[in-house]
């Protein structure tokens, strides 16, 4: 869904055509190619029966870059566009306000860093180089998320968030 839009976006705000936007991801995506590691020296690890794995070990040999990539690239994604969504939604049909939609992603913004951090270190425990391109690349595409967020809550609030209709409480789009 987001991914549909940015042509679109980047059409309407004038910083691009299509073929600039496309080269710029293609840039991206060479230098994550280049930066990536060629060889992988994942170790599998031990964690015994699946009763002894507790959340606090599983967070710890992921942030030493000690687990499979698609383990902890996965469950934080899904979890974390999930979140991303259900804001959105929520701001959209005026159930938050513009100053507790930015709360909000404050809030989520120390999982995300996390999550970033964790998915370039077990980026290298992956059979494939691809994915751990392609992880990556999706780490950075988080923050370009975020910071079309920035030019929608800073330029383009009364859009985004209806406040065309809002008469009451107005003050609550700024």
């Amino acid at each position: 869904m987001f991914i549909y839009s940015l042509p679109i976006f980047f059409a309407y705000i004038q910083l691009g055509s299509i073929a600039e936007y496309i080269g710029t991801i293609f840039f991206i995506l060479m230098l994550l190619t280049i930066a990536t590691p060629f060889d992988s020296n994942y170790k599998e690890i031990s964690w015994g029966k699946i009763s002894e794995l507790t959340l606090y070990q599983y967070l710890f040999d992921s942030w030493n870059g000690q687990i499979k990539l698609w383990l902890v690239f996965w469950p934080f994604f899904i979890i974390l566009n999930l979140c991303l969504l259900l804001v959105d939604n929520l701001a959209r049909s005026g159930h938050f306000t513009v100053s507790s939609w930015d709360e909000i992603h404050f809030i989520l913004l120390m999982p995300i860093i996390f999550w970033v951090i964790i998915v370039w270190r077990n980026s290298i425990n992956t059979s494939l180089r691809c994915w751990a391109i392609a992880a990556r690349f999706m780490t950075l595409a988080v923050f370009f998320e975020y910071g079309l967020k920035l030019v929608i809550r800073q330029d383009y609030p009364r859009i985004f968030f209806n406040c065309q209709e809002a008469i009451l409480d107005y003050a609550s789009c700024f």
